[in-house]
């Protein structure tokens, strides 16, 4: 996308023709929901608005920043043939320079197509895609200049977002990333913000470490972007909105899908630090003026406009303009628009969604502005689509309604956060709680009486099913103890016994957990010497109670002989 440390490349002449053809042959070869114009241009009209549904300060991975415009070639690269298997991409001809991709580059994009295939079978995600996005960005961070654990050995930094020709974001990482501590640049090989960055960061190689600048780390991040609201990559439609997601631009559109028909058609790996970096920008005639590539900009120090031709001075000075406020101007204040607490079992979905709502300082609501919906805390839980925040635009009585909202394993209490973008603004706070798996009832599946002689085994285990509300409670924590009588509270210290499956000895007190279905088989169960009647007791989290009754017999006694003595059989008849 942008050039190294805010420099902007020179201006080249973009062959329309191209762009033509090459757009009117991807209209042609996909969906019949793509539409042409007549240039050949795609259409996104059915596309929901980026600044709907976007995370993102500005409405994009990228704030919208530059990007670079060069095209692929018309011809396609013919593949050469390969030893690699029959699933492996074929290796571009010799000579198709623009299909070469770098080494480390390429195996980031297919490493992260992987763990996508992984966590998100159902986004479809090709590398392919990621490789597009990845040229118009960056040039595939800038010919692949990056180390061996793919950090870019320069920085790659947009240009400074002031409002100057491009967006106006205020800084939010205090120049972590970007080395601006007064506006955002877009960082790295796929051109995050740092807003959203924040969230959207992922570690991809491994490193313990989420660092935009590493190619890795950023594919990973990158397909998670583009894959957070369940769209699938393998329709028109749900790549379309994907796409428009990072940067929301037809004509980016345009350009990210001419490069994936053109690297689907073959690619192979070059060596680092040899690809071609594109030249043409989309930002070329905003009219800023170019950091000489000699003498690099200090990043977050912004470019200066070039002076404008002076025109011939008005007899009466025009009158200034006064700027019309944007609805997020008029925001005083949020208000929770319904529950501010909530609850829901681990696993589960909350029953209900949290709001908010914005208002003037008069309370009147106020439409069109997003509200950004934050999860807080130690916690696993998740909005849907899995991640932990959501952009939600207000409707027309000024509510937003955040995405639903999914409990995790883990238990306790956590906060969901809305605040304003945009502006600086009180946040509204929700606790949301997550208890403990729990039945509400037990049944048995096999016999509630068992019967065993002392000193032996019973012959059947003792299985037990769990229910929460009449449906099967899976994973739910249970306690098995064998009692003496059914009036003890605490194990007997005689009667019968489990194994310890490690030792072999003898224990009366089980913790267990039933499985997806809500079933549980408890181990083998043995008797001691000692007969009686005895009470094996099961309880759950949440209450659920069975009792199964055991009887030990007593063993057999020796049954008296009737062969006569030695002495008696011996003895002289009378």
């Amino acid at each position: 996308m942008s050039a190294h440390i805010g420099t902007r490349l020179r201006k080249g002449a973009v062959n329309t023709t191209v762009a033509a053809l090459v757009v009117a042959a991807l209209a042609a070869s996909q969906a019949p929901d793509v539409t042409a114009d007549s240039q050949g241009r795609r259409t996104a009209a059915d596309v929901p608005s980026a600044d709907s549904v976007d995370p993102g300060t500005s409405g994009s991975a990228t704030g919208n920043s530059p990007y670079y415009t060069d095209l692929p070639p018309l011809n396609t690269p013919a593949p050469a043939p390969s030893a690699s298997s029959a699933t492996t991409t074929p290796a571009a001809a010799a000579g198709s320079s623009e299909a070469g991709i770098p080494a480390t580059v390429l195996d980031a994009y297919k490493k992260a197509e992987a763990a996508l295939a992984q966590s998100k079978a159902g986004c479809n995600l090709p590398w392919q895609l990621l490789a597009a996005i990845g040229k118009v960005e960056s040039g595939q961070a800038g010919g692949g200049n990056v180390t061996a654990d793919g950090t870019t050995i320069t920085p790659i930094l947009g240009p400074v977002l002031n409002g100057n020709g491009f967006a106006n974001i205020s800084d939010t990482d205090n120049g972590a990333y970007d080395g601006d501590s007064t506006y955002d640049r877009a960082v790295g090989p796929m051109q995050f913000i740092p807003s959203t960055w924040a969230w959207a960061g992922r570690d991809g190689n491994g490193d313990g470490k989420k660092d935009p600048n590493n190619i890795y780390d950023a594919a990973l991040a990158a397909g998670h972007y583009l894959c957070r609201y369940d769209w699938d990559m393998s329709t028109t439609s749900g790549m379309r909105s994907a796409i428009l997601s990072y940067n929301n631009s037809t004509d980016y559109l345009n350009t990210v899908l001419s490069w994936l028909e053109y690297y689907r058609k073959g690619t192979h790996a070059i060596p680092d630090g040899t690809g071609t970096v594109p030249s043409n920008r989309s930002d070329d005639d905003t009219g800023s003026t170019p950091t000489s590539p000699a003498t690099p900009s200090t990043p977050g120090t912004p470019t200066s406009p070039s002076t404008p031709s002076v025109p011939s001075k008005p007899s009466t000075p025009p009158a200034t303009p006064t700027p019309t406020p944007t609805p997020t101007d008029t925001v005083d204040h949020l208000e929770a628009a319904g529950t501010a607490s909530l609850s829901a079992m681990a696993g589960d979905t909350f029953a209900e969604q949290i709001a908010a709502r914005a208002e003037t300082a008069a309370g009147k609501t106020v439409a069109k502005v997003r509200i950004r919906f934050t999860i807080v805390g130690d916690t696993d839980a998740v909005f849907a689509g899995g991640e932990s925040v959501a952009t939600i635009v207000t409707d027309s009585k000024g509510v937003a309604l955040a995405p639903a909202l999914k409990a995790g394993e883990d238990t306790g209490g956590f906060i969901v956060r809305a605040t304003l973008v945009g502006r600086t603004l009180s946040a509204v706070d929700y606790q949301a709680t997550v208890t403990a798996r729990a039945a509400d009832a037990l049944v048995a599946t096999g016999s509630t009486a068992l019967t065993c002689t002392a000193g032996g085994e019973f012959a059947d285990q003792v299985g037990v099913k769990a229910t929460y509300q009449g449906a099967a409670a899976g994973k739910v924590a249970a306690t098995a103890t064998l009692l003496n009588s059914a009036g003890d509270t605490s194990a007997g210290d005689s009667g019968p016994y489990f194994k310890d499956a490690a030792t072999g000895n003898a224990v009366r007190t089980l913790n267990l957990q039933t499985d997806a279905s809500g079933l549980l088989q408890l181990p083998q169960l043995y008797a001691d010497d000692n007969a009686g009647t005895y009470v094996l007791r099961i309880t759950t989290t949440g209450g659920a109670t069975l009792t199964v009754e055991l009887t030990v017999t007593a063993a057999p006694t020796s049954t008296p002989s009737d062969t006569p003595t030695e002495s008696e059989s011996t003895a002289p008849a009378a």
